[in-house]
């Protein structure tokens, strides 16, 4: 199946194990193959892998982009068992993630691991709003 890709001036991709730059132009790629494919957009650094669900992201992103789980797995592994424990409330998002991981839907797995960093920021989200109300007093039953 072909991959088409629009990209930005200056945008850039990764396809297997190269980085390609679009120039100046907006330019339209079709893509033959099985080789992974990342848009720059959609890349995770490691320095920006600071919480739980970022470090899991991370680690799928890195098997994908190796085509195997071989090296990752048991990192990976521990890295969702330590989230799971700290948020159980992840368990669909993850297993989902594990089924994708364990068939070798690498591409599946990566997008089921961006949404389990989105869930986890609503969940910081909504814990940062419940710390402003008990610090204005609002949970004690009088206004803030």
């Amino acid at each position: 199946m072909t991959l088409k890709v629009e990209l930005k001036p200056g945008e850039r991709i990764v396809i297997g194990r190269s980085v390609v730059t679009n120039g100046a132009s907006r330019t339209s790629l079709l893509i033959d193959g099985q080789d992974p494919v990342l848009r720059e957009r959609d890349i995770l650094q490691e320095d920006e892998a600071d919480t739980p669900a970022k470090r899991i992201c991370y680690a799928v992103q890195m098997m994908y982009l190796a085509g195997s789980t071989d090296r990752l797995l048991p990192i990976y592994t521990e890295l969702t068992r330590d989230a799971l424990k700290a948020a159980p409330s992840m368990l669909e998002i993850v297993e989902r993630m594990n089924n994708c991981v364990l068939t070798g839907a690498l591409y599946k797995a990566f997008r089921e691991a961006r949404k389990l960093v989105a869930y986890e920021a609503s969940i910081f989200e909504h814990a940062e709003r419940s710390a402003g109300l008990r610090e204005n007093g609002a949970d004690d039953g009088e206004p803030a």
